[in-house]
């Protein structure tokens, strides 16, 4: 299902989408495309694309064509999914230590719609950290010891 979303395969792509969406929150799934994991995650993100194409702009980053944001990001466990709102990291309290990024699948579509409903309603109020609605449960637990990728 990954390739009915868009690809960003360097920095620059990333760079770019981050600066140019506007309005909208920036959905950066890192990870890679024969993961199983990823195609879980991929296959909910097309699926919820068009029901959310105006309030989330979703793309598809490779974590080995962009070494530098996979560090940048900490991202050590694939799929991880990072936020952004008119060039601003979003943070989103998960009840975990990690703010910065959503490391996992999603349970449902409905769980994903929501959280960017929520991180787009926080955004346009000014927040750079909003509170998960998913329920606890639902959020894949992850020790942050470094793995390597």
């Amino acid at each position: 299902m990954s390739f009915l979303l868009p690809k960003l395969i360097s920095k620059k792509e990333v760079d770019q989408a981050i600066k140019s969406t506007a309005e909208k929150v920036l959905v950066l799934r890192f990870g890679r495309d024969e993961d199983p994991v990823c195609l879980q995650l991929d296959d909910i993100l097309s699926k919820t694309s068009s029901h959310l194409s105006k309030m989330a702009a979703i793309y598809l980053v490779d974590v080995d064509e962009t070494p530098v944001y996979t560090q940048y990001f900490d991202i050590s466990y694939i799929p991880s999914t990072v936020f952004f709102f008119n060039g601003q990291h979003m943070k989103v309290d998960y009840g975990s230590p990690d703010h910065t990024k959503f490391v996992g699948s999603f349970k449902t579509k409905q769980d994903f719609i929501d959280l960017i409903e929520v991180i787009y309603r926080g955004a346009m109020r000014g927040k750079l950290i909003v509170q998960s609605p998913i329920d606890p449960k639902n959020i894949p637990k992850y020790d942050l010891l470094y793995q390597d990728i």
